[in-house]
């Protein structure tokens, strides 16, 4: 039985995969092809040369990050949501994000996150460089987060091992701390323990200082998670 011809979308799809599965250099038109099954000169009209089809990863994978939709009854629940798809979108993808990153495309990536997180601190009463402040600090804190999580994930096996170094005798007045510290960090759990907080703390309106002035004041906030 002959096959439906092939379309642009799924060679696509198919060099997305592999990009994932095995990093870009893996990518070649005759192993497209065969996992195709279908000719080369068939990839090269719908895709063009190896470069245009980089190209055109490159630009699948801007727009498909930029596929966000908050959820959330508050605007510090949405808030948190557009966090969460973040993250797991960018680490499902870390080769074609490196990708986007190396073509200088990586603010344009990030952008309509950027405009999701805009509108949520705007209805949560942030207006002007608060507001700004507010969604770089997330965006930041998403980044900065996946960061230190890929390269834990990526580091040597360590010797002592945390469950080694935070034996209960290392914390005689916390034995439940040095237990718990002993154990494998929950990366989800950590990840959603430090955004509410950070978004706790940027939501919540303007209080004296220390000084009995400006706005550093971290208070519970309007808007509960």
């Amino acid at each position: 039985m002959a096959r439906n011809p092939l379309t642009r979308e799924e060679v696509l799809a198919a060099a997305a995969a592999l990009v994932r599965r095995h990093g870009p250099a893996a990518l070649t038109m005759r192993g497209l092809a065969a996992d195709l099954g279908t000719a080369v000169t068939s990839i090269y009209w719908h895709v063009g040369n190896r470069e245009s089809l980089l190209d055109a990863l490159v630009e699948r994978t801007v727009q498909e990050m930029g596929a966000v939709r908050p959820a959330g009854r508050t605007p510090a629940a949405r808030i948190v949501s557009v966090a969460r798809i973040l993250r797991r979108e960018l680490r499902g993808r870390p080769h074609l994000i490196a990708m986007v990153h190396e073509r200088g495309l990586t603010e344009r990536m990030f952008l309509p996150a950027q405009q999701a997180l805009v509108h949520e601190v705007h209805a949560a009463g942030l207006r002007g460089a608060r507001a700004a402040d507010a969604v770089r600090a997330i965006q930041f804190q998403i980044v900065g987060f996946l960061l230190v999580e890929r390269n834990r994930e990526r580091s040597p096996a360590q010797s002592p091992a945390e469950d080694e170094l935070w034996d209960p005798a290392a914390a005689p007045d916390d034995p439940a701390l040095a237990r718990a510290l002993s154990r494998p960090a929950d990366p989800e759990r950590l990840f959603l323990l430090s955004v509410r907080a950070l978004v706790r703390a940027l939501l919540a309106p303007p209080g004296p200082g220390p000084a009995g002035g400006g706005d550093t004041a971290v208070g519970p906030g309007r808007y509960p998670l």
